[in-house]
Order: structure tokens, then sequence, then C-alpha cells
């Protein structure tokens, strides 16, 4: 206590006495005092002009050396340290597009609703700008937010390549096989060779993707070779890989995965617009789903299941068609077939996705594997009616039964379909929470921000494995998105416009959430399991004669 006592300063002792006679001491002090001021006034000026000079050295001492250093507390004394400079940061890397020329003449012979746009950008000798070292954009954040649980799939996908000890030339050759095409990312510069050409567009607005992400995060996608295939369904079989053969896993990029392969799953090419079918880049309808949404309240909604699509494609849709209501059954299902064709010729005025949010219940059914469809269906805030689909995306595994969506069993479609919108009609609160749920989901963690993110981090640790140093192959051409965009005409070009990214992000991506652990894994199937098998319970119950009749009123006998 006298410690602090004596470090606080008793004000008493420079009180004024009061009333009492001046000191024969106070002329001279207040003297001594003035000449202190005007010393004080003549020296002030040297002494900030000093402090001045030592503002840069102190500052930059302050920020190489670490807190608490005593030998930096020690080199700067008692000199105060000024604070940093107020300099306005450096210019973020902004984006347009400028095309010098008239696209190239495609082959004549190729029907003009085939699109020549890559086959023309791969052949037009275009010089891609150059990548400045001012336009690489370190982040400016040591931490950002997490990413959304989904990320962590990426984790389990890149799993069988850690656990060979990564990823070999001889396994990247083996991808080959069944893909599409190559990409090689060297110094923030994308590199294509095409080995087969795709089905419509895909691999042209896949391509354009991955050039939106390298200028969204300029010169920080590590360099990396791979192998993409378009097809639907996946290849790389997981049985055929076991023990030594796992040495010679090949790494297959693709927009679906299931449970027997090992497929690299990736966002499929329509986040950026599917051009052949008018439907806009994801950042766009995104937008427009939400409107529709608000168009019509759920309570006020068709209280049907509504599905519209084409169902030439895979035999499991000829089948849901036999749910749709007739004279004979109903099933509480309204099932449209969609004649693209007839549609196109009509300016797809009958397709508009925004308009079709107005079904308190809405079915998804995969195709001859996954389906685009999933993430416009689960926007609407209608409960979704998924029919046991076999295959994944990569945002789709996060998706949980009753939370996000009602499981519709596969072997009894029709039945299922009914019960579930009958428990709906019957659980309006719940069946309303569902159908949020699941549109909360797609419109707040799937975003194109968490989609470029997903793909940075995938990129990322993909290019981790790689045991090989990534070179430019003789077939390669370098493609940027002028030499793209700048070849393509009409519906093509506006989507590519359209989505294209317009400046750098400095923030950078959001923060990857480490890998589940086996018990995390086991736990997420087991609480899948669950609710399904519970669905199921409800379905049976609901369907057992003594049911039916312990639900009857009293004395009713009919």
């Amino acid at each position: 206590m006298a410690a602090a006592a004596a470090a606080i300063p008793d004000v008493r002792r420079w009180s004024k006495a009061s009333g009492g006679p001046s000191s024969p001491v106070t002329a001279t002090a207040v003297f001594l005092f003035l000449f202190a001021v005007v010393v004080g006034v003549l020296v002030s000026g040297r002494w900030i002009t000093t402090t001045t000079n030592l503002a840069d050295t102190n500052l930059d001492r302050w920020r190489t050396n670490p807190v608490g250093d005593p030998k930096f507390l020690t080199a700067t004394h008692s000199t105060s340290i000024p604070a940093t400079p107020d300099v306005p940061p450096p210019p973020l890397p902004t984006y347009s597009l400028s095309c010098s020329a008239p696209p190239l003449a495609g082959e004549p012979d190729i029907p003009s609703n085939i699109s020549q746009t890559l086959s023309l950008a791969l052949s037009s000798n275009a010089t891609c700008a150059s990548v400045s070292e001012t336009q690489l954009v370190p982040p400016t954040t040591a931490a950002n937010s997490s990413c959304p649980a989904y990320f962590r799939f990426i984790h389990e996908d890149l799993h069988p390549w850690r656990a060979a000890g990564g990823i070999t030339r001889t396994m990247l050759d083996r991808a080959r096989t069944t893909a599409n095409f190559r990409l090689v990312i060297l110094h923030g510069r994308a590199y294509i060779e095409r080995i087969a050409p795709a089905f419509q567009t895909r691999d042209l607005f896949t391509i354009w993707g991955i050039l939106q992400l390298l200028r969204r995060y300029p010169g920080r996608i590590p360099d990396l070779d791979l192998m993409f295939d378009c097809v639907d369904w996946p290849v790389v079989h997981a049985d055929e890989y076991q023990g030594e053969n796992a040495t010679i896993l090949p790494p297959l990029f693709r927009y679906c995965g299931n449970n027997e392969t090992l497929d690299i799953v990736f966002p499929d090419w329509s986040f950026w617009g599917w051009a052949e079918i008018n439907i806009k880049p994801w950042d766009a309808l995104q937008k427009d789903l939400d409107a529709g949404n608000r168009k019509v309240r759920w309570i006020d909604r068709e209280p049907y299941a509504y599905w519209k699509g084409n169902p030439e494609v895979a035999a499991i849709r000829q089948e849901l068609v036999e749910c749709n209501v007739s004279s004979e059954q109903e099933w509480n299902a309204r099932i449209y077939k969609q004649d693209w064709v007839k549609e196109s010729k009509a300016g797809y005025k009958k397709s508009d996705l925004a308009s079709q949010c107005t079904h308190r219940y809405k079915i998804y059914i995969e195709g001859s594997a996954w389906s685009v469809s999933e993430k416009y269906i689960l926007a609407c805030d209608s409960m979704t009616l998924v029919i046991n689909p076999k295959y994944y995306d990569f945002f789709s595994r996060a998706l949980m039964p009753t939370q996000h969506y009602w499981p519709i069993r596969d072997e009894s479609k029709c039945s299922s379909i009914k019960y579930a919108v009958d428990w709906g009609n019957s659980h309006k609160k719940k069946a309303q929470k569902i159908g949020k749920e699941g549109s909360k989901f797609i419109q707040q963690e799937l975003s194109m921000e968490y989609v470029y993110d997903y793909m940075f981090h995938l990129l990322t640790e993909y290019a981790k494995l790689l045991l090989f140093k990534p070179t430019k192959p003789p077939e390669a051409v370098e493609v940027c998105p002028e030499s793209l965009a700048c070849q393509a005409i009409g519906r093509e070009k506006k989507f590519m416009e359209d989505s294209m990214v317009k400046s750098a992000n400095v923030a950078g991506p959001c923060s990857l959430p480490p890998p589940f652990s086996p018990e995390e894994f086991r736990e997420l199937y087991q609480r899948k399991e669950k609710s399904m098998k519970q669905v199921e319970t409800l379905e049976r119950n609901a369907s057992k004669p003594e049911e039916r009749n312990a639900s009857k009123p009293e004395g009713s006998n009919r």
C-alpha cells in the first residue's frame, strides 16, 4: 500500500496556502518558470523535426521485431513510436472485356446449334495479357470466417491420394482415358489441352469458371496439372484400386460422384450459365429465384408436388411420370414433360425457373446421374421431395433429410410422394420450415463467393499432393477470358459477360475447416440414416389398415 501511495502524486503539495502571505521564493520561481517556457519553445521545433526523421526508422523496427524483444525495447529507449502513416492501399486489379477483332469464322459443315467457341479459341493464336507483379494481390486479413460445412468433403475426396503418398505423373496419365480436357496452371496462367469434345458447352463454361477464379484470386492459385471429365456419371471405381493398385489411382475431376467411386467432385458448368437452354449464370438466377419465391406465400401455393423436366433421359424419370394425376389415381403429384426443342422455338417463355415456385412441394429426381436442377428446386421455399439419390455433387452431402428436404423411397415413388404431401398438408408449419431451411441453405451457403472459395481450396489442396513439377504440355494452348469471350457469340457471350469477375478479392477465401474425424463422419451418416428410417416408419404405419381404422372418428362405419 505504501508503494502504491508513493506512486500517486499528492495534489495538496501543489496547492497555494489559503490566505497566507507570499513567500520570498515565489518571484524567483516565477522567473525560472518563464525562462523554462522560452527555452522550451526554442527547442520544440528541433525536437519535432528529430521525431519526424525517426518515424520511419522506429516504425520499421517495431514491425520487424517481435513484441517483447528486449533488444528492441533497449534500442528504442524512451523515443515515442509514431502512429502508422495513413497510406492508401494500392488499387485493386479491375477487369473488363475488350475484343480487338471479330470472332473467327467457324466450320461451315457444323450445325449452327453446336458451339464452336472453344475450338476457335484454341486455334485463334490470341495473345493473353501478361500478369504483372502489381496484379498479384495477397490477402489483407489473417483469418476469415469459416467455410460452410460441405467444404470438409474436400479432404474426403482427396484422401485416397493422400493415403497413397501423393499424385504421380503415372496416376495423372491414367486419368486421361476418359477426360475431355487437361488443365495446367503455371504462375497464374491457364493452359488447356482439349482431349475430346464435351456435350454442349460443358467444357467451355467450366474452363470459363476456372478463368474467373484466377481473376478473383490473382497469383494465389498454385501451379497444377489435372484432367477433367465432363460426362455425368463417375468412372473411377474404388474396388479397382485396392492394395497395390492404389499406386495407379487416377485423379479425375467431374461434376458428381457416388459411394462406389473416387472421382473428384467440382462445381458444374451451369454456375456460369447453361446457354443451350437459356439458364442464366447462378449469381443472377439466384436473385431471380429469391424474388420469385416472394410472389406466392407458401400457404397460398398449390398443395401438390410439382416436377417439370425431360423424362426421356432415364428410366427412373419415366417411372415418375406414372405418378401424375389421372382419372384413376391421385398421387398428389403434378408432373409436366419439358420439350426443350419446342421451348426453344417459343423463346423459353414457359421454362423460367423463377416462376416455378408456385407449389408447396417440389420433386427432385436424378437423370442419367445427378442433375443440375437440384439447386434450382431447393431454392423455392417449397418442401423438396428428394427421390433417394445415388449420386452427389460438391455441396449436397451436407443436406440433411427432414431438415433441408423430405426423403422419397425410390422403389415406391408414387405412394411415398402421396404420403409426403398428405403429411405436409397436415403439418403445415413443419413442412414450411423444411422448405425454408432448404432454400436458406441454397441462398446463403451456395453463393458464388462460396463456389469460388470451394474451387480455390479444392485446387490448392490438390496441388499440394502433386509429386512432380507441372509443365506446359506441347499440345496445350494458353487461354484467358478474352480468348474465350471474344470468340463467343449470342447467348454464350452474354452469359460470359454477365458472369465475369470484375475485380480481385483482397480479403481472400473463407477458412477451410478441418477434415472429419472418424467419429464425426460416422455420426453424420448415422444421423442421415436415422432420419430416413423415421420417415419410412411413418409411411409404413400410415399404410397399415389398423392405423387407418384407428384414425376414423368414433362411431364411423366408413
